[in-house]
């Protein structure tokens, strides 16, 4: 038995049932999960002052490609649409092996990891030169993450008028002979689980109808998630109404992707019909504001969605379209857009808040995880309130609206994978500096 006591937390904001926040509150816990929250707790095991810090579950990412790590602020993709800016990056990550996605990965959990987060999904959709799934399940496993990858693909090159090279799609009978590998491999559908795998063709203009088709079948006969991009901009709508008649919501529900087992990313362009749709199958939608800026995809209706009934979680997309990994920003940063799109008082910090951590959870089917409570899991982020940021404020709660943006202590499962400030289960600079050598490959 292993336990250990986090203590005199100046607040605790627990985003539980009834979203209490404790003051001056304690939290013990034993084997990875929480066994006690409250005032004046004891223990034998290990002691981790809180004073002067704000305690939150850890946050949740429910959209990353970890293996774009290493193309942050490409030339010629640093101004351009979605696809523009595919067909500038698709040609580099041709080039990557098992090596570059286990590296870029362990970089992009880190960099998680120092914004507060414990729990992350993962959208790899390209296999070139013998990389494997593996790889970055191997990276989340060094670095403690919980994790959610999936098994993404693509199947429809230039040649059949999609949108990457012939060079980086894939049989579709490969596909879904591995997707079944990884998920008898690698998947754990138990409470606690530290890794779940589910399966995500890339995006309606990379796969067929049928790849879709079959990859939702395959994950109903497997008890695993589906996951996709869709609606991401003008573009995107326009692909689907010209090559399916229709729009991506209607072509999401004729392919059995809708319903509480599905989310997709993006879904800047779903219009009202698409939003009730969501709602009423409690269809999840990734939300990943920094990209969607980056690109100019436009502000997704997350307002909208959130009073609708739509589940929603943030995602911090790749770091060649966001060029950042930080999760306690795009939870910012989404409170910002709503205001911008519907005015002050659209989102509150508090609100933000919740959809990362709590909301992302539940998009990932994950309800052991984002609130802090009696029998979850012991995924705690520990934020320091005393510092130049916080300076000043009147509410150290609202970290959205004054930071830290930098965790001083993670925890997941019980597990510390960082302690104060940095990261304390890999060499994270030994780890740099392979990433900064292999971009430099890559350039080369």
């Amino acid at each position: 038995m292993t336990e250990i006591l986090i203590r005199n937390a100046d607040t605790i904001i627990t985003m539980d049932d009834i979203r209490t926040e404790l003051s001056g509150a304690d939290i013990r816990v034993r084997d990875g999960v929480i066994v006690e929250i409250g005032t004046g707790l004891t223990s034998d095991g290990d002691i981790h002052d809180a004073q002067g810090c704000v305690i939150t579950p850890g946050l949740v990412n429910t959209h990353h490609h970890l293996y774009q790590t290493l193309t942050r602020a490409v030339p010629g993709g640093q101004d351009a649409l979605l696809f523009g800016w595919l067909q500038t990056l698709y040609p580099i990550w041709s080039r990557f092996g098992p090596e570059e996605m286990f590296i870029s990965a362990q970089v992009g959990l880190a960099e998680l990891a120092l914004s507060g987060c414990t729990l992350s999904s993962d959208h790899l959709y390209l296999y070139p030169n013998g990389a494997r799934l593996d790889d970055t399940i191997a990276a989340a496993q060094e670095v403690g993450l919980r994790f959610h990858p999936t098994r993404g693909s693509m199947s429809i090159g230039e040649s059949d008028g999609g949108l990457p090279p012939d060079s980086l799609v894939e049989k579709e009978a490969a596909i879904l002979e591995d997707s079944i590998r990884v998920i008898d491999a690698f998947h754990d559908d138990r409470d606690g689980a530290m890794v779940r795998v589910g399966l995500a063709p890339c995006s309606p203009f990379s796969v067929s109808r049928d790849l879709m088709r079959d990859a939702a079948l395959l994950a109903r006969d497997k008890g695993v998630m589906l996951h996709t991009h869709l609606a991401e901009n003008d573009e995107d709508i326009a692909y689907s109404l010209e090559k399916f008649g229709c729009r991506p919501g209607q072509y999401a529900e004729d392919l059995g992707w809708t319903g509480d087992d599905v989310w997709h990313a993006h879904c800047v362009k779903l219009d009202g019909q698409e939003i009730d749709l969501f709602a009423r199958s409690k269809t999840g939608v990734a939300h990943c504001p920094c990209s969607n800026c980056r690109l100019g995809s436009g502000i997704a209706p997350v307002r909208q969605m959130r009073d609708a009934g739509v589940p929603v979680g943030l995602g911090v997309d790749g770091s060649a379209s966001n060029d950042a990994g930080n999760l306690i920003l795009e939870a910012r940063q989404s409170m910002l857009l709503q205001r911008v799109a519907n005015g002050a008082d659209a989102m509150s910090a508090r609100e933000a808040l919740e959809i990362a951590t709590r909301g992302g959870a539940d998009v990932l089917n994950r309800n052991d995880c984002g609130r802090l409570a009696v029998g979850k899991r012991a995924d705690i982020a520990v934020w320091d309130v005393s510092g130049v940021e916080s300076a000043g404020s009147w509410d150290p709660a609202a970290l959205l609206l004054a930071g830290p943006t930098r965790v001083k202590h993670l925890f997941v499962e019980g597990r510390q994978v960082v302690k104060d400030g940095q990261m304390a289960t890999v060499d994270l600079p030994k780890v740099i500096e392979r990433q900064n050598q292999l971009a430099l490959a890559l350039q080369a």
